[in-house]
């Protein structure tokens, strides 16, 4: 979104003015366990809801790697792929036989900030404060519910609202990111993207893996034969309405 997307963006080290020691001492943790390694790889399941109907459920596999590059790999229900090569987002669906392409600076993808996961990790970036978020169920008692408050930027939803025409501008109303952290390994289990309009996003992951043995290639998008490029934007919401409810 941006959360283009979104923003998500995620991924760790905040403060705000005054954090707790345990807020402090979590986002730390969560810091250094993704700081670290040149290359990430999860399984995940995504999940994209309005006004409380889920509209789509999709899931793949992650990868990022330093600086700034990532793939996603959606395996179910259908296969495509979206990746950041550090300077290009690629959004390609096979079966279409087309790629979006848009500068990664300003994609408005709602997986864009999680870029951060291969980037300096720190959650400042995108958030002005960060608290514990008890109101927020979590998927297991041993993992602590965050919230991140967005910097007042442009989130995805109002992009999604006006095409994405008005980039750089204030919200009135932010999207509320939430992070699920496993507290004793500092893994990041869950992102959650809501809008006041009803819009939502949700990121699961688990199968963490560091350093995995993969080639740079991999984030490296190679335009297939036949394959027509496009310019412009596709949002994460838009395409699963396009794609209709599952």
């Amino acid at each position: 979104m941006n959360p283009a997307a979104c923003t998500f963006a995620l991924c760790i080290l905040l403060l705000n003015a005054n954090p707790s020691p345990d807020v402090r001492s979590l986002i730390a943790r969560l810091e250094a366990r993704y700081r670290a390694p040149r290359t990430l790889e999860a399984t995940f399941l995504e999940r994209y809801t309005e006004s409380g109907k889920l509209v789509r459920v999709e899931a793949g596999t992650a990868y990022f790697r330093r600086p700034g590059k990532m793939r996603w790999e959606y395996a179910s229900p259908e296969k495509n792929l979206f990746l950041v090569d550090g300077k290009n987002a690629w959004f390609y669906v096979p079966a279409d036989h087309t790629v979006t392409r848009v500068p990664a600076k300003k994609s408005a993808d709602w997986r864009t900030p999680l870029a951060l996961l291969a980037g300096e990790m720190k959650l400042s970036r995108v958030c002005s404060k960060v608290e514990f978020a008890s109101q927020q169920d979590v998927e297991s008692s041993d993992n602590v519910m965050l919230q991140c408050e967005l910097r007042g930027e442009e989130s995805g939803t109002e992009a999604a609202r006006d095409g994405g025409k008005t980039s750089g501008s204030t919200p009135k109303t932010q999207d509320s990111v939430y992070l699920e952290v496993a507290e004793n390994s500092g893994d990041l289990i869950r992102i959650l993207v809501k809008d006041s309009g009803g819009v939502g996003i949700e990121f699961r992951f688990a199968n963490w893996l560091s350093d995995p043995p993969i080639g740079d290639s991999l984030f490296h998008f190679q335009v297939p034969p036949g394959v027509a490029i496009v310019n412009g934007e596709l949002l994460a919401g838009q395409r699963a309405v396009n794609r209709g409810n599952p």
